[in-house]
């Protein structure tokens, strides 16, 4: 697939391919139609003949190329089979496009320090999973690490711990190496409904970006758990625009990710 990609990927190639795939034609006769000379359309064909893509026969005294369908065929499977896989994910670069317009929308508003001071946000989920296994997520490192990341980052610390005065930890590194740490503490712990606790988003040199002030209450609820999480930010630096602006997707994101991770549980309605 790699030599028949490579091999189209030259205009001429694929104008000679385009000629043959409408009849078999002499190296004089693409010659004359392509415009090139000869000996270049020699070294076209010889590459598409090795990638597949073409083959010669003797007619008379004429040597005459042919255009092969079978790997065209494979190739136009590939090809739907990618755009496939692209409309099956639409939902992610949906989640991109919104990212980008949320950090232009908040970008004009960020024109000093505090100016998102007291913005607050509320997500709610239901699951099938019992509060007390909701709370273990919440609480146990090893369990919290394996849904508290974005996608396609690697977390490398992250602790909530369930007691006044605790640490609440979430370092992580994207595929690039960089690193994203916030560091907080928990105000408020009642197993398993209750759970308060702060993290400030630290940039690059440690200095806070913003605190976010979170709420957590589990209830019990007919055939699961309903979640609610409430978060007020304050603190916030102007440079703090790309981690607003990323607030309501994260965390609606994440919190997928602790819908899909939870054993046996399921989201609902």
């Amino acid at each position: 697939m790699d030599a028949i990609a490579s091999a189209l990927g030259d205009k001429a190639r694929w104008r000679i391919v385009e000629l043959l795939a409408e009849r078999p034609r002499s190296v004089g006769e693409l010659a004359e139609s392509t415009g090139l000379r000869q000996p270049q359309t020699t070294k076209h064909l010889q590459t598409l003949a090795r990638a597949g893509l073409v083959t010669v026969f003797p007619l008379g005294q004429r040597r005459v190329y042919a255009v092969e369908s079978a790997p065209l065929r494979e190739l136009q499977s590939r090809l739907a089979d990618l755009v496939d896989t692209i409309a099956a994910h639409a939902d992610e670069r949906d989640v991109v496009e919104r990212y980008r317009a949320a950090i232009a929308v908040e970008s004009l508003a960020a024109d000093r320090n505090r100016w998102a001071d007291g913005r607050s946000f509320t997500f709610e989920r239901a699951f099938t999973a019992s509060r007390d296994l909701v709370w273990q997520y919440w609480t146990d490192p090893s369990l919290l690490e394996s849904w508290w990341a974005p996608p396609a980052m690697t977390i490398t610390d992250c602790v909530i711990e369930p007691r006044k005065g605790g640490h609440a930890v979430l370092d992580y590194r994207d595929a690039e190496g960089r690193r994203y740490r916030s560091e907080g503490r928990v105000g408020a712990a009642k197993q398993p409904g209750r759970l308060e606790f702060d993290l400030s988003v630290l940039d690059a040199a440690g200095a806070v970006s913003f605190t976010g002030h979170y709420d957590l209450t589990l209830d019990e609820h007919p055939g699961g758990t309903r979640l609610t999480l409430h978060l007020t930010i304050t603190e916030t630096t102007v440079a703090a625009v790309p981690f607003i602006a990323g607030i309501e997707t994260g965390w609606d994101r994440v919190l997928d990710n602790l819908a899909n991770t939870l054993p046996h549980s399921k989201e609902q309605p």
